[in-house]
C-alpha cells in the first residue's frame, strides 16, 4: 500500500498541540512529527492511507479552521522527497541549480514532489520551516532545461496556493558556491 503525507500548519502552538491530538484520534494516521518552528507556527506530518490523511487533515481544517495557515494532502510522494525531509537524500555538487522559496512548510513539501515529478531533477538540500522564519526552500540539480522546467512547475504550484517567495535558477554555479551550499 502507498502511504500518503499530510501536513498542516497552524499559527499557535497550543492549537497545534491540540489540533495533533485531534488528527490522531479522528482517523487511522501514524504522526510522523508535530512541533512548533518558526516563527511561533505549529507544524503537523501525518502518514497513513490517502483516505484515512485527508480525513484527519479534513477534520483539523474544519475544527481548527481560524487558526490554519496552510495544509496539503500528498498521495504516492516522491522518494527523493522522502529522503530529503529526512536528512538521507544524496546528490552531487553539479550541473544547474534550481531554487523555490516559499512561506510554508506544506507549500515547500509539495512543490518539491511535483518539480521532481516534472523532469529529470535531484533534490541537492531541502529545507522546511526551522531557522528560515516559516519559510521552506527547496535546491535542485540537473541539465538546464529541466532545473528549469522543474522550477516553473514547482514555483506555479506555489503561486496558486498564494505561497510563493522566490525561485531563482542559475546554470552554472561557480565551485565555491557549491562549496558553501
Amino acid at each position: 500500500m502507498f502511504k500518503a503525507i499530510g501536513v498542516i500548519e497552524l499559527k499557535s502552538i497550543p492549537k497545534g498541540v491540540e489540533a495533533t491530538d485531534a488528527a490522531l484520534k479522528s482517523a487511522g494516521v501514524e504522526l510522523v512529527a508535530a512541533h512548533p518552528s518558526c516563527p511561533g507556527k505549529y507544524e503537523i506530518v501525518l502518514t497513513g492511507s490517502i483516505s484515512n490523511v485527508t480525513a484527519a487533515v479534513n477534520h483539523v481544517q474544519t475544527k481548527f479552521e481560524g487558526y490554519i495557515i496552510d495544509a496539503s494532502i500528498m498521495g504516492r510522494i516522491d522518494e527523493q522527497v522522502i529522503k530529503a525531509l529526512f536528512g538521507t537524500q544524496t546528490s552531487a555538487r553539479k550541473g544547474s541549480l534550481g531554487l523555490i522559496e516559499t512561506y510554508s512548510a506544506a507549500t515547500t513539501i509539495k512543490a518539491a514532489d511535483i518539480a521532481v515529478k516534472t523532469a529529470r531533477v535531484e533534490i541537492f538540500d531541502l529545507r522546511v520551516s526551522r531557522g528560515m522564519g516559516g519559510k521552506g526552500v527547496i535546491m535542485l540539480t540537473g541539465e538546464v532545461g529541466d532545473v528549469t522546467a522543474a522550477v516553473e512547475a514547482g514555483s506555479a504550484y506555489a503561486t496558486q496556493s498564494g505561497q510563493l517567495s522566490s525561485n531563482a535558477i542559475i546554470a552554472a554555479p561557480h565551485a565555491d558556491l557549491w562549496n558553501q551550499l
